[in-house]
């Protein structure tokens, strides 16, 4: 039990060594800030499965065999003066520097097309060119080129052409050593999009580019540039906010300079354990703001009211922390639990936030205990002017209503909180899991825009992947395996959310075209007769060339191949189905264990990421409940009250999750963080009431009513005051350009409103009714957690008999 005494001595700790304790806070801020140099922006993809998960198994496997998938940027137009002399030419020149470059593996283009043609002296294929380079500047040799492409090359079609639409496209793959590394952002930033940028002087033409890297690349830099507008607007917001509150320039300044602090060593903490910047972690700092103030306000306010009764500066900053110095411990600990849930998951990403934002709100509230009452001790008192908001007109007009609805009308509170409850429960069955990438990505960016153009003209950017493995030496090159893979790649057509498949199939049917001489009629998998011939020419072309187009395929052995299709993002959240209609017709031509096919791919590792963290929020959210009704229980000793803290801070959680429901907003890894983020704001309020009314409780002679409005007086302007700047706080993050965001702080911020509305209203409606037959003080057991805040009467007693000794 922290006691009376305890907290005594913390005050007069605080207050007699406020050099010291300043000291060391500059200290360990120049010690943090040298760590910052140690932060550093994550530069791969987050990964929401375990890694010893099936799914992550299955996909590391096929990077094994295959190497990164992620490594394809994609450019293309639809302009059709893309085959005139002067723009083939600027595209040609635009490739030639592309291929060049060092991080840059290959580049497959039409100004380097190749084509097969059969050497029959050497029994292999080779490939010629397809562009005759001195021929480029002929105007009818380009548009007869056009039509040759599209016409007598259909192993390119859906790779580097629409048919339908004339779009043409180049498929550029980085070296996938640099994928993961910060090679990646610096190329695609300060060499490739310049490229691009020199295209469009030249021609007036606007290249449409896309692919994983550049994705990925243009979407971390919006989040790097968002910190700051996030930082800078939570800053701003809440020092309105604070100063229209209490009419103070001191107290909205040291309330500013607490939270920066915090904001200092948010960065400091995560340098020095070597976290990188992920799009949660890049929370952190706003967070320590939007946490960090109401502590503030709550110590503030606490102070004002003190001295408003006694006129006595010194014993005002005593009392602030001895009468409130564990509930407000215990409140930034339940705040904490609420994000420390998710270091249980079995996920690094979730871990490292839940890590950094545990010790990032007991860190804030250590700032906020010793900086206040040291600030508030070095400058004057507070004038009358400062104290105004304790009797405004307009708080104590809705402390009324809700005085009265709680005294009048609970039978009311009760119907509406019914009401509530099933419109939530009704819209949860409306909730969609989401399986998209790039659905919470900026939509007013050119970058978004070109992932639709590519997912009109090409099926989208985002790979799902089939490696089949047929356990034996060169099984993969067999007509056999040929003809089941590509009754495979039937079914793959006729599923309308996937693209054309590419595979060995594609090859073996290009290289039966170039035996009969380039003729696309024949453009199939060959015969059994032709198999004999033909498969000498495969398997000299296999040992031929160092980037062959057939070794992208399949494995050197000849044991595995693979097939690539693509899928629009927006068919994520059917990723389910198709994997389960795929694997119906897998299951009928590649029968276990004959053969091993594993689908895998970032959209189908996403969509099961997803999944997977729906089910561990949903544990860790029950376990936020279990361990608040565990430190309640500790606190009062009664089922009771257990019971009152978890249903008014149930509700608002249902109601948000229905709201999503019928407002058409999926279940996301953005949207899931809501619950447990609300969660441990919302029952602060709870906590902070319920000990006020234990306090009242024994000032009113255990008059549970009395108790209950009296409560109202103290706790429920804190209460006010802190769920308005955490509302407005997390309405910061509507700012953001990315959907994911938007809907993280305008889902929290309406989850804290109904909190407040929740706590303020059917709370005291709860305790009135579920106590309503407390008689006296032993009925009341006694708390195992002392986390009242001690009434004037017992510091005074304590403070006598300290005196007398």
């Amino acid at each position: 039990m922290l006691s009376i005494g305890f907290w005594e001595l913390v005050a007069r700790a605080i207050l007699r060594n406020r050099i010291t304790i300043l000291v060391g806070i500059i200290a360990i801020t120049v010690l943090l800030g040298l760590q910052w140099k140690n932060v550093k922006f994550t530069q791969t993809e987050a990964n929401l499965i375990p890694a010893d998960d099936k799914v992550n198994v299955d996909y590391n496997t096929f990077l094994q065999n295959f190497g990164e998938e992620g490594n394809l940027i994609v450019v293309a137009t639809k302009d059709q003066k893309l085959f005139t002399p002067k723009v083939f030419t600027a595209w040609t020149a635009l490739m030639e520097k592309v291929r060049n470059d060092k991080q840059i593996s290959l580049v497959i283009s039409i100004n380097n097309l190749q084509e097969l043609v059969k050497n029959d002296t050497l029994q292999s294929f080779q490939l010629k060119p397809f562009v005759n380079p001195q021929k480029a500047n002929d105007a009818l040799y380009l548009q007869n080129l056009k039509k040759k492409l599209f016409q007598n090359q259909p192993f390119y079609e859906g790779l580097l052409y629409n048919k339908n639409t004339g779009a043409v496209r180049s498929a550029i793959y980085l070296d996938k050593k640099i994928v993961n590394t910060k090679a990646r952002k610096d190329y695609v930033l300060h060499t490739f999009i310049p490229y691009l940028d020199t295209f469009y002087k030249e021609t007036g033409i606007r290249l449409h580019a896309s692919g994983m890297p550049y994705i990925r690349t243009l979407n971390s830099k919006t989040i790097i540039d968002e910190i700051g507008l996030f930082i800078g607007a939570a800053l701003l917001v809440t020092a309105l906010i604070f100063f229209f509150f209490f009419r103070s320039f001191r107290a909205t300044l040291i309330s500013m300079v607490v939270v920066i602090i915090g904001v200092m060593w948010s960065f400091g903490i995560m340098g020095g354990m070597g976290y990188e910047i992920t799009v949660l972690t890049a929370l952190v700092p706003t967070l320590v703001i939007v946490i960090g103030i109401p502590n503030c306000i709550f110590f503030i306010n606490k102070y004002h009211q003190e001295y408003y009764k006694h006129a006595n500066k010194a014993k005002a900053l005593q009392r602030v922390i001895t009468k409130t110095g564990t509930a407000t411990l215990m409140t930034n600990i339940t705040t904490a639990v609420g994000f420390a849930t998710f270091i249980i998951t079995n996920n690094v990403l979730l871990r490292e936030f839940g890590v950094v934002t545990t010790i990032n709100i007991l860190a804030i509230y250590i700032l906020s205990l010793l900086l206040i009452p040291i600030f508030f001790s070095y400058i004057p008192a507070p004038i009358p002017r400062h104290l105004g908001h304790l009797e405004r007109e307009s708080l104590t007009s809705f402390f009324t209503w809700i005085v009265n609805t709680v005294k009048y009308n609970r039978f009311g509170v009760y119907v509406t909180s019914i009401v509530l409850l099933i419109f939530g429960i009704i819209g949860i069955y409306e909730i969609k899991i989401s399986g998209s990438i790039i659905e919470d990505m900026p939509k007013k960016t050119a970058f978004f825009d070109d992932i639709r153009f590519f997912e009109k003209e090409f099926d989208g950017v985002m790979p799902l992947e089939i490696m089949i493995d047929t356990k034996r030496k060169n099984g993969a090159m067999k007509l056999s395996t040929l003809r089941r893979m590509e009754d495979l790649e039937q079914t793959i057509s006729d599923i309308p959310e996937l693209s054309k498949p590419l595979s060995i199939v594609n090859l073996a049917k290009s290289f039966k075209q170039a035996y009969y001489n380039g003729n696309a009629e024949y453009y199939e998998l060959p015969t059994s007769q032709e198999e004999a011939f033909l498969l000498p020419y495969i398997k000299n072309s296999l040992k031929n060339g160092k980037d062959n187009q057939l070794k992208s395929y399949i494995t050197s052995d000849g044991k595995i191949a693979r097939m690539t299709c693509f899928i629009k993002d927006e068919n994520g959240e059917k990723m389910e189905e198709i994997e389960s209609r795929l694997r119906t017709k897998i299951n009928k031509i590649f029968p276990e264990p004959k053969y091993e096919v594993i689908i895998t791919g970032k959209p189908s590792v996403f969509q099961k990421g997803t999944k997977y963290l729906l089910d561990n929020l949903l544990s860790s959210l029950l376990f936020a409940f279990a361990l608040t009704g565990g430190l309640v229980a500790l606190m009062f000793r009664s089922f009771k009250m257990v019971m009152v803290s978890i249903i008014p801070n149930l509700l608002p959680l249902l109601m948000t999750a229905g709201l999503m429901g019928f407002l058409g907003i999926p279940l996301k890894p953005s949207t899931l963080l809501v619950f447990g983020i609300a969660f441990g704001m919302s029952v602060d309020d709870t906590l902070r009431f319920l000990a006020q009314y234990r306090m009242e409780l024994s000032r009113n002679g255990w008059r549970i009513r009395k108790a209950v409005f009296a409560t109202f007086e103290d706790a429920g302007i804190s209460m006010f005051y802190t769920s308005i700047v955490l509302f407005f706080g997390f309405s910061v993050f509507m700012l953001s350009s990315f959907g994911g965001t938007v809907a993280l702080g305008g889902l929290v911020a309406i989850t804290l409103s109904f909190g407040m509305l929740s706590n303020l209203v059917l709370l005291p409606s709860l305790v009135l009714t579920l106590n309503k037959k407390l008689a006296n003080k032993q009925e009341f057991i006694e708390p195992t957690i002392d986390i009242l805040e001690h009434t004037d009467e017992e510091l005074d007693a304590l403070e006598e008999n300290k005196d007398q000794k």
